[in-house]
């Protein structure tokens, strides 16, 4: 079954196709005209003719022609089989899907055939338009050519009929001719008035001047027949009458010159229009060349000119191109010269360089060492019978007593007449040996020892916490430091970052526990010996002193330390020992002095022996009327002199000055208490000394001073000084914004600019720093923050300095803020309080422009009001919603208006955050026929409508009220609103 309809499937395509096949041939045969007959050609001749082609193209071409009359039969037999097919039935046939499928196929053949076709004709079409194009223009400089050619030679002709062509060789000779002429001349050589008596004689051609320029060569008879004929008639006769040249005549222009010279020959003249004449004699003296070449000038020679014209343009072209190579080398030579002139200077000055900078080294080596030989010379010639004074530093908790005690020691009240009572500065004081011996004239009698040392140089620090940098500075310097500690109170935290400093740097110290008199019901002893007060107490105070000193060795123990009264010590080595004293009355005052001189004698010996080497640092810059800026410097060992060449370390880099002055404070007066100073000529150490020199402004304090010594190399020198700058530096770096600080110190600069960068929240930017008073160009660069828009920061903070006149009008005028304190933390607190309401403004102004990111969902059954205002129920999904908040729907682009009431429960607030349901009524100034329900509805989302200038406002002025979620929310937004 299924063979038989695969079968009838099979030859049911068969029929559609051969059906399909005899309609497209119908339709062809339509369309095509029928050709003219053909008059009948017998098959012999057909055959014939393709026996004859043989295996040529003729056999191929009858071979097509075979099977085109077979194709052309089975057509027709095709055709009658479909006719009769229709006549028999009259039910026409559909075509199936193949056949019309084919017949697509044909027809887009015959269409890609056809565009093909037109393609080719364009194609061959541009193709002969651009040959034609290109023979047009081959045609045309043909024509020119031809043309330039033809006036070329007619020239030629013209100059020839003229007579006056010649070719080059005779234009240069005739020229050269004419030059010597002219010479002879003017140097007198013709007689010029003859010359001119001889004007009316007819003129000798060119040719009859120069034919004798070649020896004469016996001629054939046609070639002086030929001359004969050719030869020029006379013009006149007085052409006659002139001499003939013999046959033996001089072949040179000296002849004819000399004919000159005598008058006997007229004056050389080139006629404009030969005159041909007959020869007077028929000699060959008498020929025209003139003439002669007329007659011999034929088209070969007008060829040979064209050519000599060519081959000199050829020449010259040669000769050019020759000079412009030349030239071109020429050129080339000269760069290269330069080239190699420019490499020798640069390898003469780098080997200039190479061999300064060798020399510079071998010099700063050689300087070094020697500086190092004379420092292990210094150390090798000490003794320990000669003893510097020991540098001891004073630390402690601020208010703890530590000037205070000084005052006592130097009978002084230094701590009174400073602001607030609090030492802000770092000083020095030099105890003399009588000043220490009468100190301890009490202990003398209860413990007995020798005074060996030349005196006690005491550094005395602020204890405020501002000043760590003056403390760590202060301690570096000293040999034993005394750590003072409040018995009311213990350890406290200067107390105990004075203690780190001091272990980390392996310093030696006493505890002075200080404030014993604060004990209740202490009956005073003043400048006893401790034990000796202790022992005259009652019970009741002996027990708290105990109490109290106790809790204090507990806190030192915390901190890692074993702590013992210094009476019942009996290893100093590993064991902290206390001394309790006190600042007001003096108990305790000599026992420390006591320990400090006995501990430095015994324990410190090695160290505390004179050297040579110089060792000074500086302590402080400081600006003092009168004297301009000084330093003040602690000279441990060696010893300085006015005149000396000094190095130090300045902000701007080592600089080099000399020593003007060297001054110090009284016996036992501090150094930073103004006084009359003490001059010296030559002082040193151990000593706290004050330098007058120039160019010290901008010193760095806790660099050190090098002097300079005759072998010593400066560069050298100042590499030594540079060598711990960067790490001190770093203190003092400025922002490009910020505000202008002036300090009296260079340490209680550095310490303010700590505090202001540290301590301060948030942080207040420094833009530029001085030391001393505050003049008019100070006042002046403050005011540059008011240019760039930072009106705040045009504020200068003057920390225990003044401000002259000019600079306070200016201020004024410039809107510079100017704050003065002798108290740090005053300053602070003066400026916090200006930038306060500085912001407190600035965000006011901020606060119509802030939008808090916000989405919200509308509930559909608490919508109170459809119309301006709009009042509805709502849930805030992300973000914090605020008032006056200004909502929209970013999907169809709506502004509905601004948040202006806000209820949750029936009572008003000012924001609801994340998750919170509460009412809000929108009001729509510009838009009030905005209507819920119309324009938007429930489905859609409300967002809170930032931009670019509310979230500038969030950042920088309500930053604080922001969340992370907030940030967050800003940030997705930003791609909602397309916000940059």
């Amino acid at each position: 079954m299924s063979k038989k309809k695969v079968g009838g499937k099979k030859n049911q395509k068969d029929e559609d196709w051969d059906a399909f096949l005899n309609e497209t041939l119908q339709q062809v045969a339509e369309k095509e005209e029928p050709a003219p007959p053909q008059p009948p050609a017998p098959e012999n001749e057909d055959d014939e003719e393709s026996g004859d082609e043989g295996d040529g193209a003729g056999a191929g071409d009858g071979k097509k022609k075979k099977r085109r009359a077979k194709k052309g039969k089975k057509a027709d037999e095709g055709a009658a089989t479909a006719s009769n097919t229709a006549a028999g039935k009259e039910k026409p046939k559909v075509l199936s899907a193949a056949a019309k499928a084919a017949l697509e196929r044909q027809r887009q053949v015959q269409e890609e055939e056809e565009r093909l076709r037109k393609l080719r004709e364009e194609e061959e079409a541009r193709i002969r338009k651009l040959e034609e194009e290109e023979a047009e223009n081959q045609r045309k400089i043909k024509e020119e050519k031809e043309r330039k050619e033809r006036l070329r030679r007619e020239k030629i002709e013209a100059q020839k009929a003229a007579g006056t062509y010649m070719t080059k060789a005779e234009k240069e000779k005739m020229k050269k001719q004419q030059e010597k002429l002219e010479a002879m001349k003017k140097a007198g050589l013709i007689n010029v008035n003859a010359l001119s008596e001889a004007g009316s004689a007819p003129a000798v051609t060119g040719a009859a001047l120069y034919r004798n320029n070649k020896k004469k060569q016996p001629k054939k008879a046609d070639d002086q027949k030929k001359d004969d004929d050719a030869s020029p008639e006379p013009v006149s006769g007085a052409a006659e009458s002139a001499p003939q040249p013999q046959e033996d005549d001089e072949d040179d222009w000296e002849v004819v010159a000399d004919q000159i010279v005598s008058g006997e020959a007229p004056i050389v003249k080139e006629p404009a229009t030969p005159v041909p004449t007959a020869a007077a004699d028929g000699s060959d003296d008498d020929d025209d060349w003139e003439a002669a070449a007329e007659g011999a000038i034929d088209l070969s020679s007008a060829k040979k000119a064209a050519e000599e014209d060519v081959e000199d343009q050829i020449e010259l072209e040669k000769r050019r191109e020759q000079e412009r190579l030349k030239a071109a080398g020429l050129e080339r030579l000269r760069r290269d010269e330069e080239n190699r002139k420019r490499r020798e200077e640069e390898e003469r000055q780098r080997e200039e360089m190479e061999k300064a900078e060798r020399e510079l080294y071998e010099r700063k080596e050689r300087s070094r060492k020697a500086r190092v030989q004379r420092e292990a010379d210094a150390l090798a010639r000490r003794r320990p019978d000669n003893l510097r004074s020991p540098i001891s530093c004073i630390m402690g908790h601020v208010d703890t007593g530590k000037t205070k005690l000084l005052d006592k020691i130097r009978h002084t009240n230094v701590q009174e007449g400073e602001a607030g009572g609090i030492t802000q500065q770092i000083g020095a004081t030099q105890f003399s040996r009588e000043t220490l011996t009468l100190q301890t004239q009490s202990m003398q009698a209860v413990a007995p020892f020798q005074i060996k040392v030349p005196g006690l140089l005491m550094i005395d620090t602020p204890g405020h916490e501002a000043f760590q940098n003056l403390r760590s500075r202060g301690s570096s310097l000293c040999d034993i430091a005394v750590l003072v500690v409040d018995l009311m109170h213990g350890l406290e935290p200067q107390t105990i970052e004075s203690l780190n400093i001091l272990r980390r740097r392996n310093t030696p110290f006493i505890v002075a526990l200080n404030k014993v008199d604060r004990c209740y019901d202490w009956k005073t002893m003043p400048d006893s010996p401790i034990q000796l007060a202790l022992a005259a107490q009652q019970d009741n105070v002996k027990f708290e002193f105990k109490d109290r000193c106790d809790r204090a060795i507990l806190q030192l123990m915390e901190q890692g330390l074993n702590a013992k009264l210094y009476w019942e010590n009996d290893s100093p080595e590993d064991t902290v020992s206390i001394v309790p004293t006190s600042a007001v009355s003096g108990e305790g005052v000599p026992d420390l002095i006591r320990l400090l001189l006995v501990e430095s004698q015994e324990r410190m010996t090695e160290r505390l022996m004179f050297s040579d080497a110089l060792q000074c640092t500086v302590l402080e810059v400081k600006a003092i009327e009168g004297l301009g800026h000084t330093i003040d410097v602690v000279l441990v060992n060696g010893a300085l002199n006015e005149g000396d060449t000094i190095v130090v370390s300045t902000m701007d880099g080592p600089v080099v000055t000399s020593i003007r002055a060297l001054l110090t404070p009284p016996p036992n007066r501090e150094m930073r208490i103004k006084s009359e100073y003490v001059h010296h000529s030559r002082i040193q150490g151990a000593i706290g000394v004050k330098i007058v020199a120039p160019d010290i402004g901008r010193v760095v304090a806790g660099t050190s001073v090098l002097v300079v010594a005759g072998e010593d190399d400066v560069d050298d020198v100042k590499d030594a000084v540079q060598s711990d700058i960067a790490q001190l530096m770093k203190g003092l770096q400025t922002d490009q914004r910020g505000v202008t600080v002036h300090a009296s110190t260079l340490g209680a600069l550095e310490a303010l600019l700590t505090f202001l960068r540290d301590e301060c929240k948030p942080p207040i930017p420094v833009s530029q720093v001085n030391i001393g008073p505050i003049h008019k160009k100070d006042v002046l660069r403050a005011s540059i923050m008011h240019e760039k828009n930072l009106p705040e920061f045009a504020t200068i903070l003057a920390f225990d300095t003044t401000i002259d006149a000019e600079a306070r009008e200016l201020a004024e005028e410039s809107n510079v803020k100017v704050f003065f304190a002798e108290i740090i933390y005053h300053l602070f607190d003066q400026f916090s309080a200006y930038m306060r309401t500085f912001t407190e403004a600035k965000k006011a102004a901020a606060s119509s422009v802030v939008v808090f990111p916000a989405v919200l969902k509308i509930f559909p059954n608490f919508v109170f009001n459809k119309k301006d205002p709009i009042v509805i129920g709502v849930e805030v999904l992300e973000g914090t919603l605020r008032m006056n908040t200004p909502l929209c729907v970013p999907q169809i682009s709506l502004d509905v208006g601004r948040i202006t009431r806000m209820e949750i429960n029936h009572k008003e607030v000012t924001q609801a955050k994340k998750g919170t349901q509460v009412a809000i009524r929108i009001e729509n100034e510009s838009n009030p026929t905005i209507t819920f329900g119309r324009q938007f509805d429930h489905t859609h989302a409300l967002y809170s409508k930032i931009s670019r200038a509310s979230i500038d406002a969030c950042k920088d002025f309500f930053a604080d009220e922001m969340t992370k979620d907030d940030w967050l929310l800003t940030i997705k937004l930003k791609k909602v609103f397309n916000i940059p």
